[in-house]
């Protein structure tokens, strides 16, 4: 599923006058944010304020709490300390945390399979078993044959923050390539390993961010990989047997930090597939391939059309999904012996629905459409020519679809709000469906009720969302609602499972889930309408669900909590500092807040394409207007308040929930609390134990309920 909340594309005129006004404030902002802090208890700890300002432009903006971006230093390790202190102190007091810590065990602590990939006839999966804290990685040889653990983390680290990641397996299944994660970090070592003896070769791949995993090579010498580094995006050919450091640059020279390079071989081998995405936002894509067999040159399929493209190899052709001339996107075939533009020919043309992505499986093209925010799985010959339909058993979400183009299965997962990812099998020589694994976890979804709804945002756009609440769901003003939102990077948000929700609803209260613009449920143009200078369209969006929400008699201000993370943090965090009487409480997860600085931290130069620039003089007064951390008043009343970050998080800098933390504890006017949960090891990536998934949610929920003044059950 695609999640998360981070900035859309809003226009935002700011008047001169404004701009002025605001400069003022937050020049003045200070001694006052000092007199605040002056004024309260330990709790939250008093953080200092600097005098520091940057000149945007020709306008001036204060910083006053630049001294928290440096991580490492003493005082910012004693601040967090502290805050972590005040926030343990204020959980130890809420009610009702055993009863959704137990809630929580009994939906998690169950067995848990993931879609397998097939190779060689054997079956690789990652498997947490029941009780298990994190996911192994096993591997059957035939359908039916026994299970082999083939890695297991737990021995990795005696905390269980250390975890492990398929990134590629041989065509023959024998060789096998994985990722080792420390803490929450995007950052993996890949190791490798011999299925049949388990053997761990002596190769391995050291700390890095890589983009598309291991391919191996036909010959089974070596295997190509895409490393991400300070000096930009790089393919690469490795020799088993030789020393990482003296791999063989075989494309990327001259690309730059902000460009993405994708690597892939084709099945048989034969082909690598090369793909230049420029920026996150994907606004424009570059496709080359090189024939391995021939030792042929690298060959540009596209190079100057602005657009994005998706491709898979399979036999001699290249099948590109591309949102070129067609804004809900359609699929092209190029034949690699001609692979000019002239001879591209459209096999599956853009419809009404949007088009999320393919898999080339079985000889046939299996696409996965986007139906007012639901998934369809549809199937297509190589020609293009329908060849049938996926019935799916509700409105949900299709993942992790794999399968191989000479084999006959089609491998999905499935879910829905209060359907946990079931993993299915469909024949595609004879059209059947089975179910591969369900979970056994125990929550009936017949219990409950998931309804979309349409309401009218600021400018008159037309936007869907989901509600989820159990069956005789009564409407009467006085509901517990959780709203939670994302609103960016062509990401779709689509009903999933969710334990948080499902415990939310189990107690009584609304889950709401908008589909605002900046997503990617109705094409490039719901997309680019939630971007660079249009993001205040995604912040309106959210606001109106909320308004929708009260003024529809679901619930009222003081009842409803939001919640969003990573860009779903700056959109909580541009929603709280712009409609603060809108909400009782907030959820604020590993968030950008300071949108005039994001671009300088970590790897967030890949997201100019959908925020834009301070640096940009024309871009510089939309990021301004709606910047979060710019944007808190002293002395007004905000909502409670929880940020969640940690120090592991490298991909979103997690100094933007310290200073935003800071800022709003010193400008708090009102009763409620403004607390950081800081973890000191774990971050923004996957891989974390379930024991601490439960931790979190338990502080998440009962934050939550306490706020809401909700009675658990």
């Amino acid at each position: 599923m695609k999640k998360d909340g981070l900035p859309g594309d809003g226009k935002l005129p700011v008047a001169t006058m404004v701009r002025l006004c605001a400069t003022i404030c937050l020049l003045l902002m200070g001694g006052t944010e000092m007199k605040a802090q002056d004024a309260k208890a330990h709790c939250p700890p008093a953080a200092r304020t600097d005098n520091v300002a940057d000149d945007y432009h020709g306008t001036t903006v204060a910083d006053p709490y630049r001294w928290l971006e440096n991580q490492t230093s003493e005082e910012t390790r004693e601040w967090i300390d502290a805050e972590n202190e005040c926030t343990d102190g204020f959980f130890a007091k809420l009610p009702g945390k055993g009863t959704i810590a137990k809630r929580l065990g009994e939906l998690l602590r169950v067995e848990s399979i993931g879609t397998p990939v097939v190779r060689g006839g054997r079956y690789f999966y990652a498997k947490r078993a029941a009780g298990s804290e994190l996911f192994t990685l096993c591997m059957r040889r035939g359908a039916t044959g026994r299970e082999e653990v083939l890695v297991d983390p737990a021995p990795l680290s005696a905390d269980h923050t250390t975890s492990v990641s398929f990134e590629g397996i041989s065509q023959d299944g024998k060789l096998m390539a994985y990722g080792i994660r420390q803490g929450g970090e995007d950052q993996v070592s890949i190791h490798f390993l011999e299925t049949d003896t388990g053997k761990k070769l002596a190769d391995t791949l050291p700390r890095g961010r890589y983009f598309s995993g291991v391919w191996f090579d036909k010959a089974q010498t070596g295997f190509y990989y895409s490393r991400f580094d300070a000096g930009g995006s790089r393919v690469l050919h490795h020799e088993f047997g030789k020393d990482a450091a003296t791999d063989t640059i075989v494309f990327g020279k001259g690309l730059g930090p902000e460009e993405i390079l994708e690597a892939r071989a084709s099945e048989d081998g034969r082909y690598l597939l090369m793909t230049v995405v420029y920026g996150s936002a994907c606004e424009k894509s570059e496709v080359y391939f090189q024939d391995l067999v021939k030792k042929g040159p690298i060959e540009a399929v596209t190079r100057t059309v602005k657009a994005c493209f998706q491709g898979r190899i399979a036999g001699d052709t290249l099948y590109m999904a591309t949102n070129f001339q067609a804004p809900n996107w359609r699929i092209l075939s190029v034949p690699l012996e001609r692979p000019a533009e002239s001879n591209w020919k459209e096999i599956v043309p853009e419809g009404a629905d949007r088009l999320e992505g393919f898999e080339t499986i079985g000889g046939k093209i299996v696409v996965q459409y986007l139906h007012e925010a639901t998934s369809e799985l549809k199937i297509f010959d190589a020609e293009g020519k329908p060849a049938g339909e996926v019935a799916l058993p509700q409105l949900g979400t299709v993942t992790q679809v794999s399968g191989s183009w000479k084999g006959d299965e089609l491998f999905f997962a499935y879910s829905s709000f209060a359907t946990p990812p079931t993993v299915y099998r469909y024949d595609l020589a004879h059209g059947s469906l089975e179910t591969w694994t369900k979970p056994d976890v125990p929550i009936d979804p017949k219990e409950f009720e998931v309804e979309q709804v349409w309401y009218e945002s600021k400018d008159k756009t037309r936007v869907p969302m989901f509600l989820f609440y159990k069956k005789g769901f009564r409407i009467n003003g006085e509901t517990p609602t959780l709203m939670a939102g994302y609103g960016g990077f062509d990401l779709s948000m689509t009903p999933a499972f969710n334990v948080d929700a499902a415990v939310w609803v189990e107690q009584g209260g609304l889950f709401a889930m908008p589909n605002l613009r900046g997503g990617g449920e109705f094409g490039e143009e719901w997309h680019k309408a939630g971007m660079l200078e249009k993001k205040q369209n995604v912040f309106d969006d959210f606001i109106a669900a909320g308004e929708w929400l009260v003024k529809n008699h679901y619930t009222r201000p003081d009842k409803l909590a939001i919640e969003g993370r990573s860009n779903g943090g700056l959109l909580v965090g541009a929603a709280l500092t712009q409609r603060p009487d809108l909400y009782g409480a907030v959820i604020c997860g590993y968030p950008l807040v300071d949108m005039l600085r994001y671009e300088k931290f970590l790897v967030a130069r890949f997201w100019v394409p959908e925020y834009g620039s301070a640096e940009n003089a024309s871009q510089f007064p939309y990021l301004y207007a709606y910047s979060p951390y710019q944007h808190v008043v002293p002395g007004r009343k905000y909502p409670a308040v929880l940020f969640i970050t940690g120090d592991s998080d490298t991909r979103v800098a997690p100094l933007h929930a310290r200073k935003m933390t800071a800022r709003l504890q010193a400008a708090q006017g009102g009763e409620k609390p403004i607390l950081l949960l800081y973890d000191t090891k774990l971050g923004h990536s996957e891989g974390r134990p379930v024991s601490k998934i439960i931790e979190e949610d338990t502080q998440t929920l009962s934050f939550l309920f306490a706020e809401l003044g909700v009675q658990i059950n």
